[in-house]
């Protein structure tokens, strides 16, 4: 990659996404960290910043949970950047009850991937003008799991957390598959990866602090979160996966994903619909 890359990061305050915004800091990188809440995403840039020893990082803020917030964010991102080289989709949210977002999507569907699905698509002219570029999207194993569920997407009838999460992490899987084939030749490479399981606090409620006990007994059997950034990190910036698109690793080796992550057919009216859900046309 460019030695100096204009590197976007969703999720950055926290866990793998800001190991690899650490990580990419120190690389020499320009990095921009994109939070929801400003004082974690203030606290965090300054964290980055002290362990980098950089000062080309910067916050920006946008919740992935409300399409008003998304759109703002990429005109307010295109009037300051006219390049961007890299976009790691690595915000994830993952809660054992169901929830809304703000358009009235349920929660994990709504973030982890239509909140991504759009972000992507309103920043791809900037990216594409960018080439060589990269898009990485951070999905998981547990995408193995998943099943589409058209009949009743936002899972209003029928909620339980594996199958509202496991749903999320298939549509990473076939977005990215389905982008890479309408990218080709762009110069533009799309990849997913499984980061491992990591110790973070993904699962963690906020408000109630419920999962954090859990967390913290599993942590020794835990990936940290600087070593699930490291196929992230190894996406954006390493000479070996140059050109190379449409794959889905886990600590940095190109893997199969699931049966279903491969229907073409699937992948394609998933992204009908997702245009659908976030306005795109």
């Amino acid at each position: 990659m460019n030695e100096k890359s204009t590197v976007l990061i969703t999720g950055g305050n926290a866990g793998m996404g800001k190991a690899a915004a650490t990580e990419l800091a120190k690389l020499g990188h320009h990095v921009i960290i994109l939070c929801r809440n400003k004082e974690r995403g203030d606290k965090a840039l300054e964290d980055i910043k002290e362990e980098s020893g950089s000062s080309s990082v910067f916050m920006m803020l946008c919740d992935l949970g409300s399409m008003a917030s998304i759109r703002r964010f990429a005109s307010e991102f295109k009037k300051q950047y006219k390049r961007l080289h890299i976009l790691i989709n690595n915000a994830g949210v993952i809660l054992p009850k169901r929830h809304e977002t703000s358009d009235g999507c349920e929660l994990q569907f709504g973030v982890n991937h239509l909140g991504h699905f759009l972000l992507t698509n309103l920043l791809l002219d900037t990216i594409k003008n960018s080439a060589p570029a990269r898009i990485i999207n951070v999905s998981s194993g547990a995408h193995k799991a998943g099943k589409i569920h058209f009949e009743d997407i936002h899972l209003k009838k029928n909620f339980n957390l594996v199958k509202a999460y496991s749903q999320s992490k298939l549509a990473n899987v076939l977005f990215t598959y389905e982008l890479a084939e309408r990218l080709e030749g762009s110069g533009v490479t799309v990849n997913a990866l499984h980061p491992g399981a990591v110790a973070t606090e993904m699962g963690i409620n906020r408000e109630t602090g419920f999962g954090r006990a859990l967390t913290g007994m599993l942590k020794p059997f835990f990936k940290t979160p600087q070593e699930g950034a490291s196929t992230t990190v190894y996406l954006a910036v390493s000479d070996e996966v140059e050109g190379v698109t449409g794959k889905y690793y886990c600590d940095k080796k190109a893997i199969p994903s699931s049966k279903l992550s491969y229907d073409q057919e699937l992948a394609k009216k998933l992204w009908e619909v997702s245009e659908k859900l976030v306005h795109l046309k």
